[in-house]
């Protein structure tokens, strides 16, 4: 018969366990670099030239060109890497993108303006995605897409956005 001290333990345990799901292992291929076809909406999760995995997003409320300033909705386009995960992120998982870069930073600067900041791939509010473009410039994917996505992409990849 267990006691309640074991009884307790167990249950933390298990419950611990069925909060960390979101946190996927994953031990393929190194993902060498990620490819963002904006226009396509593919992503490519990439081993050298050999694609691992591909996914469809949603972008920002105005997807076509580059973006330029903060709040025009666009997402970016270039070469730029992850420079950090997010567990804690208000949609589910992200990484974040590069972006601003210098060449980013002296455009709008040029402009009079702010380049924004806090490009990410990340989950979404929604049950499913629908296709219809929302974010603030961002790229989302589904939750459950995310944690594959978490769980391969380390910070330091190379990602390359595409028009």
């Amino acid at each position: 018969m267990m006691n309640r001290r074991t009884f307790t333990s167990a249950a933390a345990l298990f419950a611990l366990t069925a909060c960390s799901n979101k946190f996927r292992v994953y031990n393929g291929p190194a993902v060498t670099s990620v490819v963002v076809q904006k226009g396509r909406r593919k992503m490519f999760l990439l081993h050298n030239n050999k694609v691992l995995e591909q996914y469809e997003f949603e972008l920002g409320f105005a997807p076509t060109g580059h973006k330029k300033t903060e709040g025009d909705g666009r997402t970016p386009e270039g070469a730029y890497y992850i420079d950090r995960k997010n567990p804690n992120s208000r949609f589910y998982l992200s990484i974040g993108i590069s972006y601003p870069n210098d060449a980013d930073r002296a455009r709008a600067r040029a402009m009079g303006k702010s380049p924004g900041g806090d490009i990410f791939i990340h989950g979404t509010p929604r049950l499913s995605l629908n296709r219809d473009d929302w974010t603030a410039g961002c790229l989302a994917v589904t939750d459950r897409e995310m944690e594959d996505i978490y769980a391969m992409v380390n910070v330091g990849t190379p990602i390359f956005l595409y028009a």
